[in-house]
């Protein structure tokens, strides 16, 4: 891993109508040409991301959007599409013009309320004409000039002084599950899905996470899992997995000593465990003919093998007896009506932020559709699914209720 994940990065949006500068103020923030300028309206037409490191806070995720009052139905799919990046920022600026406010702009600082994401009211042009009063938005304004650099340190401070609040707080990834000194195993398959030369980035995560923690690792392949055991002599703290191998992990890992899944882990560390665990309850109940979602956050390239359009579907067919209606929402696109679904599988989110998969949940949660991810579905199909959540006692038992009931 080369630079920080998008996923682990602060996700700052800019929202406004079009034209009121918003492209010009990220090249003012980064000191770089990152998004392109002109007079224009209506030159940024899809969201545009921008990785950047922004001192003090560091890694951070600009969103360049299209503006809120864009029309016509080519301007209206636009505008949607901008509206599905306030899922997913931890931040938001709303850039206002020299005309002021608008009721486009009290509607979005409704919305971000409502979703409670942390905002800015960025009063731009500043060089042109005396800014306008941003009244009734409910948020703190600076007035700037991205042409002329006026109020653009005041508002990184600010910035600064709003991103840790902004963040939503994330679990520990496994680092709360082995103490400092002790061992886990982590079984890591080599096969299609994982990248030449590297790991894959859960795996990433623990290895590092468990080195912050001064834990030990011990990483081997699923054949090797049963001799390494045997080997140590002390057992391990916990064994870690990948979800493709847990049925065999299982058997070869002795009961008396705790295991799960990367993808399991992710759940907690990215979304809700106990309400993907209880979502998994959905599966027993599924029947020929049901349409089951496929969730992907990222854009990878499908493989012969991929867990989420091949095996997923292949087990979840086997387990029903077949006739199970496949769909799969790639990437950040995802369904607003998701009601046709008698489930939705998620991947781990290991791309996106904890707000952006909590969003997904909500949205499942509103419309009454329950809700797994890959980790948890795996784990059940293969019939050890209690095994693999024996480390969290609320999320086995939110499962549990759900199964009952």
């Amino acid at each position: 891993m080369q630079e920080t994940p998008r996923g682990l990065r602060l996700h700052i949006g800019l929202f406004g109508r079009r034209n009121v500068g918003k492209s010009s103020l990220i090249n003012a923030l980064t000191g770089q040409a990152v998004s392109i300028v002109s007079d224009q309206p209506g030159t940024t037409t899809d969201p545009v991301e921008k990785p950047l490191e922004l001192a003090p806070i560091g890694p951070v995720l600009f969103v360049d959007t299209a503006g809120i009052d864009d029309d016509g139905a080519l301007g209206q799919a636009r505008v949607r599409r901008t509206e599905a990046v306030l899922e997913r920022v931890d931040l938001a600026l709303l850039v206002l013009g020299p005309e002021g406010v608008s009721r486009f702009e009290t509607d979005l600082a409704a919305t971000l309320r409502d979703r409670g994401t942390p905002m800015l009211v960025v009063r731009n042009k500043a060089d042109l004409a005396a800014p306008q009063a941003a009244a009734g938005l409910g948020a703190e304004a600076l007035a700037v000039s991205a042409l002329t650099g006026a109020g653009i340190d005041e508002l990184r401070q600010a910035i600064t002084r709003l991103a840790p609040a902004a963040r939503l707080e994330e679990p520990r990834l496994a680092g709360d599950l082995v103490p400092a000194g002790e061992l886990a195993v982590l079984v890591v398959p080599i096969d299609l899905g994982a990248p030449k030369g590297r790991l894959i980035l859960p795996q990433v995560q623990v290895i590092r996470e468990m080195l912050d923690s001064d834990a030990l690792t011990l990483v081997v392949k699923e054949r090797e899992l049963s001799g390494a055991l045997e080997r140590l002599k002390t057992p391990p703290r916990l064994v870690i997995c990948d979800s493709q191998v847990v049925l065999k992990a299982c058997a070869d890992t002795p009961p008396t000593i705790p295991l799960t899944t990367f993808s399991i882990l992710m759940a907690r560390f990215k979304a809700d465990l106990d309400r993907l665990a209880a979502g998994a309850a959905a599966i027993p109940r599924l029947k020929p003919g049901d349409r089951v979602l496929i969730g992907e956050t990222c854009g990878h390239h499908p493989l012969a093998d991929d867990i989420g359009r091949v095996k997923i579907p292949r087990w979840l067919n086997q387990y029903v007896g077949g006739g199970i209606k496949i769909e799969v929402a790639a990437g950040k696109d995802f369904p607003d009506d998701l009601s046709p679904y008698a489930l939705i599988i998620q991947c781990g989110g290991c791309t996106v932020t904890r707000r952006a998969m909590l969003a997904r949940l909500d949205r499942a949660g509103r419309q009454g559709v329950p809700m797994t991810n890959y980790g948890v579905a795996i784990s059940l199909l293969q019939g050890v699914l209690p095994r693999a959540l024996g480390c969290f006692p609320s999320a086995l038992a939110a499962f549990e209720r759900a199964a009952a009931s």
